[in-house]
């Protein structure tokens, strides 16, 4: 709630507020594609905080905490982790009035911008309205702390959160107050290293054409700050020509740089020459972004070569159903001498010419040239052929030229081949059986596949083009191959519907039957293709799916249980048989007994309406001679046994009445009599 009222006031306009929406953060460092890099050696200190953001910021763990969560006055710090642990930092205001907020995101692999749409990149928080020193330590409760209002503020520590060697993060500072003053940034006390131990060093130097211009690789991010404009951190063994000037790429957008441009006074002719490391007239050497200097023993090679054409070089091998060709040449070529339609190259090859829909140069840099250029078809080429890639004269009057003005001869060609691309589609038949079924899987192998990779849900896997396998599990199965030749890969899944019989023998009868009544069965068994045998326990064996009405005899006694099976096979010869049972009584006449004995002798315990098997809405109830009801039933088989509350009630004679419809004839019926408690 504390950030939903800010923001109310923010947007009313007030002279703070119009700075702050005029500025947008463009103070690098202020966005995190601009974000400062750090290390864990460092203190940083950012001595203010330009108003800028308000950008809402996704934090998966305070979704339910009523607050908004943006980014205001931030700053964003980015580091890479060099060995796993966790990660102790703090920031301490410049003014311990100022209210700070911190989130920590993993964009390994990631634009550093998705940190405002998706939320999985979230690591750690605190954005507690709490004032002063913040950060993170080993003695807090929670990895997240979300904002609150009133007194009821988190606490303005959170818990370490721990990093993943290699992976890559960012740190965004936000300023909540409105104050301008900054704060400093320490790392200290977790067991993750943020520190890059490796020395800085140059790895490639190439030069251009003309001798007076070379670009500089670095083994890694190194400080744009920590680079003389005048070049003077580098030397040239050649005494006629002399570094003049230096340009880091990319440092009038960023803090750190990959690669250094560097000019000289005067071209240097053919040869081999080497570059060296030197401390310049900034008083260092170059210095990696956690401020260790370059070696001045640091040194890289660099050749001149005679200025020649530069031929059709190398082609990147196609993948599967190719669309792009990837040519690569030695020199970097001019990406304004490439024609955007592609007219400067021909494909032929099987089944005649391939059609080109445009080509460009990869990644042109700054001066405008690029050692990739990228060929673009009409249509992927799916099937398997020969190929070759032909330089000719384009539409714009030329073939290509390098970074020289070299132009490259047309009739150069490259050669290529391609594959068939490939189908996992797959066959199956089903061999059924009573307790498992056997499935036999096969691939066709076309366009020359080399490699099969079954899977099923119960983790087994085969690598074979067909095989059996036998299922004891029925139902719905999942099939999933994967298939290679080499080059192309495809995948298909299919369900197999193993539930050849849900082979079930049941049926349904009446719990009991009374003197004259017939037996209904109500077969329910569920198979294919089934026959049936049935035992009705009356000396008669039946073949039929529902026997007809069966009478059975009255039995001597007061009652008699018959047990009836089924027996059901299927069309494969499975088996299943089930059995029920029912009571034949000897009589079905409702009455209530005169009088009873509840003395837990087991006979005559109880009172209750007798054979009420077909009395259907039943309702019975007992009195005492005073009028008093004593007990109630709609369940003929609950039975009064004497007590109310527990109490024993004295001998003597209790009134009952019982009402219920009869089930044969549908009539209301209703009794009225005495019984007689003996004790």
């Amino acid at each position: 709630m504390r950030r939903l009222i800010f923001f109310l006031i923010f947007f009313i306009g007030i002279s703070f507020l119009k700075s702050y929406a005029q500025n947008g953060c463009s103070t690098i460092g202020q966005t995190p594609s601009t974000a400062f890099p750090v290390c864990g050696t460092d203190t940083f200190s950012q001595s203010t905080v330009p108003f800028c953001g308000g950008k809402k910021i996704p934090v998966p763990p305070c979704v339910n905490s009523g607050n908004s969560y943006n980014d205001i006055n931030p700053f964003w710090y980015k580091f890479t982790c060099f060995k796993s642990g966790t990660l102790g930092f703090t920031i301490t205001p410049t003014s311990n009035n100022d209210d700070y907020d911190w989130q920590i995101f993993d964009i390994t692999n990631r634009n550093p911008d998705d940190v405002y749409t998706d939320g999985s990149l979230f690591i750690s928080c605190n954005w507690s309205g709490l004032k002063g020193v913040t950060g993170t330590n080993s003695t807090a409760a929670n990895i997240s702390e979300c904002g609150s209002f009133g007194s009821n503020n988190p606490p303005i520590f959170s818990k370490m959160p721990s990093l993943v060697q290699g992976r890559n993060y960012l740190l965004m500072i936000s300023n909540f107050s409105q104050s301008q003053q900054g704060y400093k940034l320490e790392f200290s006390k977790g067991t993750a290293s943020i520190t890059d131990t490796a020395s800085p060093a140059m790895t490639t130097a190439k030069a251009a054409c003309d001798g007076t211009l070379i670009r500089i690789k670095l083994n890694k991010k190194m400080k744009c700050a920590s680079l003389a404009a005048n070049g003077s951190d580098f030397a040239i063994n050649y005494p006629l020509s002399s570094v003049i000037k230096a340009v880091g790429n990319k440092c009038t957008t960023s803090f750190d740089m990959d690669s250094v441009t560097i000019y000289l006074n005067n071209p240097l002719p053919f040869g081999n020459y080497q570059i060296t490391a030197k401390i310049g007239n900034d008083s260092n050497t170059l210095l990696d972004n956690c401020g260790t200097a370059m070696p001045v023993s640091s040194s890289v090679a660099v050749t001149i070569f005679p200025v020649t054409v530069t031929p059709m070089d190398s082609l990147t091998k196609p993948g599967c159903s190719p669309k792009q060709l990837q040519l690569v040449f030695k020199k970097p070529m001019r990406c304004n001498s490439v024609a955007a339609n592609g007219s400067d190259f021909e494909v032929t090859g099987t089944g005649g010419n391939k059609l080109i829909k445009e080509a460009r140069g990869y990644q042109c840099n700054a001066d405008g040239v690029s050692d990739i250029i990228l060929v673009t078809l009409n249509n992927p080429i799916q099937t398997e052929g020969s190929f070759a890639i032909v330089l000719k004269k384009g539409t714009d009057g030329n073939t290509i030229i390098d970074e020289c003005g070299q132009e490259t001869p047309p009739g150069a060609s490259l050669p290529f081949t391609t594959v068939d691309t490939v189908n996992a589609i797959f066959n199956y038949t089903i061999n059924y059986g009573c307790t498992s079924d056997t499935v036999r899987f096969t691939h066709d192998g076309r366009n020359k596949v080399t490699a099969w990779n079954w899977g099923f849900e119960d983790k087994t896997n085969y690598s074979q083009q067909q095989f059996v396998k036998i299922f004891t599990t029925l139902g719905k199965q999942k099939a999933t191959l994967k298939v290679t030749n080499g080059v192309c890969i495809d995948s298909v899944s299919q369900n197999l519907l193993l539930d050849y019989d849900t082979l079930k023998s049941s049926f349904q009868i009446p719990p009991y039957l009374c003197p004259n009544d017939t037996l209904t069965i109500q077969n329910v068994s569920t198979g294919k293709n089934l026959s049936y045998l049935w035992n009705l326990n009356n000396g008669s064996i039946n073949r039929s799916q529902s026997p007809e009405n069966i009478k059975y005899a009255i039995p001597l006694d007061v009652s008699k249980k018959y047990d009836i099976s089924l027996t059901v096979v299927n069309g494969i010869g499975c088996v299943n048989k089930s059995t029920e049972s029912f009571t034949a009584l000897r009589s079905c006449f409702i009455a209530v007994p005169t009088a009873f004995t509840p003395n837990n002798d087991g006979i005559n315990d109880y009172l209750y309406p007798l054979n009420a098997y077909k009395a259907d809405k039943l309702m019975f109830r007992i009195y005492n001679r005073f009028g008093q009801l004593l007990f109630e039933t709609r369940d003929w088989t609950k039975k009064w046994d004497g007590k109310i509350n527990g109490q024993l009630q004295p001998s003597g004679t209790y009134v009952w009445m019982l009402y219920y419809i009869n089930r044969d004839t549908g009539k209301e019926a209703s009794q009225k009599g005495t019984t007689v408690l003996i004790r």
